[in-house]
C-alpha cells in the first residue's frame, strides 16, 4: 500500500501510531521533502506537495488514534536556560502533545467530504438544539473547536502552567518553550520569514489598534490620507479615526461596484503622494467578496504607503502567504481559525516594527528600567506587556497544527464548492436577497452569505430558525454599519461556513428559512 504524506513547514513531524497487533509500537518520522517509515508490513511513498493532510491518508487497518508531536528543526538544545538577549525564540521542542481523532482517507471513506470526515473531532456537534442537531453557521463570528486544541489546552494547564520568559525552573521553562514554539507555528502558518514578525494579541481588534497608535502617532502628519473601503469591519475604521483626528489626517474610503465588490479601480485612482496608508480586508465578513492583495500592495508601495490587511476571514480558510502578498502590516484572530479567544496576532515585517515605540508599558516590555527613563526590548517583546495569554498561544499553537493536518488548500477548495452551493441554494429562494459578488470562474465568493428577506426582520429569522430548528446563524451589521448603510439595510442576517460544515447542513438550512418565510 502507497500513502503519500507531506509537509511544507520547516519541522519534523513525528507521528506515533497506536496500531492492533505487534506493530504497535511502529513510529513514522517526518521531515521536509524526506520521511523515514518504520512500518512494518508497509511501504511509504513520500511527496513534496505542500499544505497535504497526512491524517487522513493513514489507511483504515492502521489506525486507533494518531499523536501528533511537531518538533522544530533547530540546534538549541529544550533545556537549556533560555537567552533572553535573542528574545527566547530559538527553543527546539514543543511539550503539548495531545492526541487526534483519527481520520481515514477521503478515497478509502465512505464518507466523501472534508466536512463529514472532520465532524467527530468536534464534540459541540454532539448536542441537540430543541431536539433537532446543532447546524452551526455563524463561522465567521467565531469557530469551534477540535479535541486536539482542546487537549492542548488542559495539558498545559495540567503539566506546565507557569509563567513564561521569567523563570529558570523547570515548569517556566516549559511553558516558556510551548508558549515561544507556538509564535513559531503562526509565522511558519502564513509564511512570515522570522518569528519575531509575529506579536502576539488579545484578538486582532488590539492587533490594529496596536499600529494605529504605535506606527501611525509616529507616520502620520495632517493632511496625510488613509485609504480604507466603505466594506471594513469596524476594528479597521474605528482606530484610525481617534488617530486621523488626533494627527490632523484624512479617511478617504473606496465605494463599491455595481456587483457590490469594493472598486479596485478607484482605489488605484485614489493612491497619491498623500496615501500613507492602505488598510483593507482580505475577505469581506459581509459581502463574502475576495480582493487582490498583492496588487493592492504593489500600488501602495509605488507611493511609498505601508499597507495593513484584516486577514480575519482569509486565515482560517487559505493559503495566506505574507512574502507573496508583501503587506507591511497583517492581523487574524485565534478565535476564528479553531484556536482560543482571548489571543490573535499581529504580522508587521520587523524593520517596521524595530523603528515602532511601544503600544503598552510595563513588565516584559523593557530592556532596562530606571527612576527617570526606561529602554526596550527588541519585537515582539516590545509590544507584549505583562503577563501574556500563555494558554491561549499554546491553543492557537495547536489550532495552526490541526490545520495544517488537514491542509489549508485542501479546505479552501472544499470551501469554495460549499461558497457556491449555498449562493445558489439561497438565490433560488424567493424574496431573498443576497449580498455581494454573484460566483463566476473570475469572481470567487468565501463561503458565507449576508441576506434579507422582503418584509422579514433578519433577527426574526435568526430567532425562529435557532430555537425552532437548532441552526445558528448571524443577524446584525455584524460590525460594519457603514457597509449596511451603504446597502441601504439596518442589517443583514448570515450564513457562514468551516470546513465541518457539508452540503447537507446547507440543505437544511434552506428548509428551515423557506418554513420560517412560510410562518411569516
Amino acid at each position: 500500500m502507497r500513502y503519500a504524506i507531506s509537509s511544507s513547514h520547516s519541522y519534523t513531524w513525528t507521528v506515533f501510531l497506536r496500531l492492533e497487533g505487534p506493530t504497535a509500537s511502529n513510529r513514522l518520522e517526518i521531515g521536509v521533502g524526506k520521511m523515514a517509515a518504520l512500518c512494518s508490513g508497509h511501504t511509504a511513498h513520500f511527496s513534496s506537495c505542500s499544505h497535504r493532510s497526512f491524517s487522513k491518508l493513514v489507511p483504515n487497518s492502521m489506525p486507533q488514534f494518531i499523536r501528533l508531536h511537531r518538533v522544530l528543526a533547530s540546534n538549541c538544545s529544550p533545556n537549556l536556560a533560555v537567552d533572553r538577549s535573542h528574545h527566547r525564540r530559538r527553543s527546539s521542542s514543543l511539550f503539548v502533545t495531545p492526541s487526534t481523532t483519527s481520520l481515514v482517507p477521503v478515497e478509502h471513506s465512505e464518507s466523501t467530504s472534508v466536512g463529514e470526515i472532520t465532524r467527530s473531532d468536534f464534540s459541540i456537534f454532539r448536542q441537540k438544539v430543541n431536539n433537532h442537531d446543532l447546524v452551526y453557521m455563524d463561522n465567521a463570528a467565531t469557530s469551534q473547536k477540535p479535541k486536539y486544541v482542546l487537549e492542548a489546552l488542559r495539558s498545559y494547564y495540567e503539566s506546565s502552567n507557569a509563567n513564561v520568559h521569567r523563570g529558570v525552573h523547570y515548569l517556566s521553562q516549559k511553558a516558556t518553550t510551548a508558549y515561544e514554539n507556538a509564535r513559531v507555528k503562526v509565522a511558519s502558518f502564513i509564511n512570515a520569514s522570522d518569528d519575531r514578525e509575529i506579536v502576539f494579541t488579545r484578538n486582532a481588534t488590539e492587533a490594529i489598534n496596536l499600529v494605529a497608535h504605535s506606527w501611525g502617532e509616529l507616520n502620520l502628519s495632517y493632511g496625510d490620507e488613509i485609504l480604507l473601503t466603505v466594506a471594513e469591519h469596524h476594528s479597521a475604521i474605528v482606530p484610525w479615526q481617534i488617530v486621523a483626528q488626533k494627527k490632523g489626517a484624512v479617511l478617504k474610503y473606496i465605494s463599491l461596484t455595481a456587483d457590490e465588490v469594493p472598486d479596485i479601480d478607484q482605489l488605484k485612482k485614489s493612491i497619491s503622494n498623500k496615501t500613507k496608508l492602505v488598510v483593507t480586508h482580505h475577505v469581506s465578513n459581509v459581502l463574502g467578496s475576495v480582493l487582490p492583495i498583492d496588487e493592492i500592495v504593489t500600488w501602495a508601495h509605488s507611493v511609498g504607503a505601508k499597507v495593513l490587511v484584516d486577514a480575519c476571514q482569509s486565515v482560517p480558510h487559505m493559503v495566506v502567504d505574507v512574502q507573496k502578498l508583501d503587506a507591511d502590516f497583517l492581523v487574524a484572530s485565534s478565535h476564528k481559525m479553531c484556536g482560543p479567544t482571548g489571543i490573535g496576532f499581529l504580522f508587521g515585517k520587523y524593520n517596521i516594527l524595530s523603528s515602532m515605540p511601544p503600544f503598552l508599558g510595563g513588565g516584559e516590555m523593557i530592556s532596562d528600567v530606571y527612576q527617570d527613563y526606561s529602554t526596550y526590548a527588541e519585537p515582539p517583546s516590545r509590544f507584549e506587556a505583562g503577563t501574556p495569554a500563555i494558554a491561549e498561544a499554546i491553543g492557537l499553537g495547536a489550532a495552526v497544527e490541526y490545520l495544517s493536518g488537514i491542509g489549508m488548500q485542501q479546505i479552501h477548495d472544499y470551501e469554495r464548492d460549499l461558497a457556491d452551493y449555498l449562493y445558489y441554494s439561497l438565490t433560488s429562494v424567493p424574496n431573498v436577497r443576497v449580498y455581494g459578488p454573484a460566483p463566476s470562474q473570475i469572481t470567487k465568493r468565501a463561503a458565507l452569505c449576508s441576506f434579507n428577506v422582503k418584509n422579514i426582520h433578519p433577527t426574526d429569522i435568526a430567532t425562529i430558525i435557532s430555537e425552532e430548528y437548532g441552526v445558528a446563524i448571524r443577524s446584525g451589521h455584524h460590525c460594519a454599519q457603514p457597509l449596511h448603510r451603504y446597502l441601504g439595510v439596518n442589517a443583514s442576517a448570515r450564513a457562514s461556513l468551516y470546513f465541518y460544515n457539508t452540503k447537507a447542513e446547507v440543505d437544511r438550512f434552506i428548509d428551515t428559512l423557506k418554513s420560517t418565510i412560510n410562518f411569516f
